[in-house]
């Protein structure tokens, strides 16, 4: 199955209004992104163990360890959980950019250094939302990510 087999299916998979509202911020970011590579992590370690909820990633950045060795990885990722959405902006320097800056405006939503998660689409200002992602991409296409 390819990748975009696998988020098609990870997409239906989810109830409603979970599976319409991940749809429309798969659209969202697919126009945000329309050149990025698209990911699917199924949310199992290499010995298949499950370590995280899947996720659906979008663009590509390169992450660069202390140790001097790096990773790709994507730049934006939304991923279903138990309590609704979460939209993941990956590779901020700042950590305190993404609640200063989108905290306050975006509506119903915990806003973390990395992760805007919600109860439902519904609940946030789209436009908003559409900004953090375009910001987010634009500071990891213009530098190396942070070492974590």
């Amino acid at each position: 199955m390819n990748t975009k087999e696998q988020i098609k299916e990870y997409i239906d998979s989810q109830d409603e209004p979970k599976h319409a509202d991940m749809l429309a911020l798969h659209q969202i970011i697919l126009k945000t992104l329309p050149e990025g590579k698209l990911w699917f992590l199924d949310g199992t370690d290499d010995t298949g163990k499950v370590v995280s909820n899947p996720s659906i990633g979008y663009g590509q950045f390169t992450i660069y360890y202390k140790d001097g060795s790096t990773k790709e990885f994507y730049q934006i990722g939304i991923s279903g959980n138990t309590s609704g959405i979460s939209v993941y902006i990956m590779g901020l320097e700042d950590k305190k950019y993404l609640p200063q800056n989108f905290g306050t405006t975006i509506g119903k939503a915990n806003v973390t250094g990395y992760c805007i998660k919600f109860k439902k689409l519904k609940d946030i200002n789209i436009d908003i939302l559409e900004e953090a992602i375009r910001s987010g991409v634009e500071q990891t296409s213009s530098k190396p990510a942070p070492l974590e």
